[in-house]
């Protein structure tokens, strides 16, 4: 038994067999045959097709009945795969220039991708994705490769990674996926994030995974101490059969406070909000009081290309149904960093957390920007919704975005469509910058909610995708509470509602500590609504207090952590 260790992102234990997860990346040089082989070679290309085809419907087919929106996009790429213009210019290279297939596959669709990508209607431009998506098939199939996807998995596994985009989590067979293991990643990447809201346990971190282990292998990942034991043997198997009994045991008791009112010992009320990526409807909504985080770039990442405003109003209108009549904040278009468009082509930046992303990619691309506003404010005729602004730096920003809403309400006006006038437009407090004039910031916005990940990793200067440094991002800092303790000051005295939809929300901990700072508003992943609440319970108010005034000034990260730890323990 050999035993691999990796950083718990999301708690939990799983055992069972390896998937490597490896995305196919074609590999194509300029190549000819001899004349007299024409047949041979289009008779190869022609069966790649045919396999294409089959993969394809069976996709279609896993889908077709849980997921019919993302069933389409399969059923276009069946399209372009048959698609005759196509067809006739490949048998053309390999007849009339007796190309390669592999090589006439890729010059004729990446033809046929550029010419597509200079359409000025964006939605024709967006089907140059598509036919990228299906080169690479025909490709993977002429090199004899198999596929590897996580969209429709066959069998329940453990997924094995070097990394996973948002793409792959988004479109990711929750159903058959019993955990995830990343070589690449932290606690705060949209990898972790999207694991623990689908409670999928989660190790990342794990260095050499996809090199060590093998498709097949039977592994023991425990996600609550960080370890991955390969090759167990029986009695290792036993054991863990009976911790996995014991945590969800553990996890059932726990649960019991889910639909608990939230109060601390002392009768104080706080208020649980839910961080959501997607428009599913999830039985989550009906344990809190407000979606305090909808992150709208997984509607643009479900999408083969950009959503347009009438797509993105339905799925808004979706997520306000789901939340029941509970305010719902919409975070304008958070694309950037480690999340990527393939039908939105972006400048290669040397440092992306510190490029053109968020907002700032959003007022470069007025229209785009203009779309989503649109789209938003018309879904807020509906339902209480507001508007929020992430990557916020200067108050030069915060005018910036809320000109571009006013601007969007102008032309609604004009046009007779309605829209709530008094909308709330606030921003995301994630850079020091704006955190240390969170006193102007308060005057200038209806409201404000801290991005703990990003904020942390500014303040420390710390790449927080980097695995070899993650003993730097210290979310529970006594630096991060003193910086989080002026921020909740500044916009209680000024009466604006301040909430955080980080990841230091769902951390029953760092939960504790924030309302001692007088923080009452926390927005987090289903996974840790009944842990925070539970933690709280134990608490008066004044003890909470006690609690964050000591942290602030104690020495490191470590000291805070092991400190409210032990306060935790004695009540539990």
């Amino acid at each position: 038994m050999r035993i691999l260790k990796g950083n718990p992102v999301s708690r939990g234990i799983a055992l069972g067999k390896v998937y490597i997860y490896k995305a196919f990346k074609a590999d194509v040089h300029e190549s000819y045959f001899e004349a007299g082989k024409e047949d041979e070679y289009f008779e190869k290309y022609e069966d790649a097709v045919r396999t294409a085809e089959k993969e394809l419907e069976n996709i279609i087919d896993s889908m077709s009945v849980e997921s019919p929106e993302k069933a389409k996009i399969f059923t276009a790429h069946v399209e372009i795969l048959m698609d005759e213009e196509v067809a006739e210019g490949v048998k053309e290279m390999i007849y009339d220039n007796r190309t390669m297939p592999d090589y006439a596959v890729d010059e004729v669709y990446t033809d046929f991708a550029n010419l597509l990508e200079k359409a000025k209607d964006p939605l024709i431009a967006a089907r140059a994705a598509d036919l990228r998506d299906v080169r690479n098939r025909v490709l993977r199939i002429l090199k004899g490769e198999k596929e590897s996807n996580l969209s429709s998995l066959r069998d329940s596994v453990i997924v094995v990674a070097h990394d996973l985009l948002p793409s792959d989590t988004a479109t990711m067979d929750r159903e058959h996926v019993m955990g995830i293991i990343t070589e690449v990643g932290g606690a705060t990447s949209h990898t972790a994030i999207i694991a623990r809201s689908y409670k999928i346990p989660a190790l990342l971190g794990v260095s050499d995974a996809t090199e060590i282990m093998k498709n097949g292998d039977n592994v023991i990942m425990d996600a609550l101490t960080g370890k991955v034991l390969l090759d167990p043997e029986k009695e290792t198997i036993k054991e863990y059969q009976e911790k996995l009994v014991e945590y969800i045991k553990e996890e059932r008791e726990t649960s019991q406070y889910l639909d608990k009112i939230p109060l601390v010992a002392s009768g104080e009320r706080f208020s649980i909000g839910l961080n959501v990526g997607s428009t599913d409807p999830d039985e989550s909504f009906k344990y809190v009081d407000f979606v305090g985080l909808f992150r709208t770039e997984f509607v643009y990442m479900n999408s083969e290309h950009m959503p347009t405003e009438q797509e993105q109003f339905d799925s808004y209108k979706k997520v306000l149904a789901n939340a029941m009549g509970n305010p719902v904040t919409l975070r304008t278009l958070d694309i950037g960093g480690d999340k990527t468009l393939r039908y939105l082509a972006l400048p290669k930046e040397d440092n992306p957390f510190l490029g053109n992303r968020a907002l700032r990619l959003c007022l470069d691309h007025p229209e785009m920007f203009k779309t989503q506003l649109r789209a938003a404010l018309r879904a807020s005729a509906l339902g209480p919704l507001q508007i929020m602004f992430p990557m916020v730096g200067t108050m030069d920003d915060i005018r910036a975005g809320k000109a571009a809403v006013e601007e969007a309400k102008q032309e609604l006006r004009k046009q007779g469509i309605a829209f709530d006038e008094k909308i709330n437009v606030g921003i995301m407090i994630e850079i020091p910058s704006i955190a240390m004039i969170a006193d102007m910031a308060a005057k200038e916005v209806d409201f404000a909610s801290v991005g703990t990940n990003d904020l942390t990793q500014y303040l420390h200067a710390v790449d927080r995708m980097n695995p070899a440094i993650t003993e730097y991002f210290q979310s529970m800092s006594p630096s991060m509470f003193r910086i989080l303790g002026r921020i909740f000051a500044e916009f209680n005295k000024a009466g604006k509602p301040v909430s955080v939809c980080g990841e230091l929300a769902g951390d029953h901990l760092g939960a504790l500590v924030m309302f001692g700072l007088g923080l009452r508003k926390f927005s987090m992943n289903s996974a840790n609504i009944a842990r925070v609440k539970r933690t709280l319970s134990l608490f008066t108010l004044e003890e909470a207090e006690n609690i964050a005034k000591t942290a602030q000034n104690l020495a490191t990260e470590a000291d805070v952590i092991a400190y409210v730890k032990a306060e935790v323990d004695k009540r539990s």
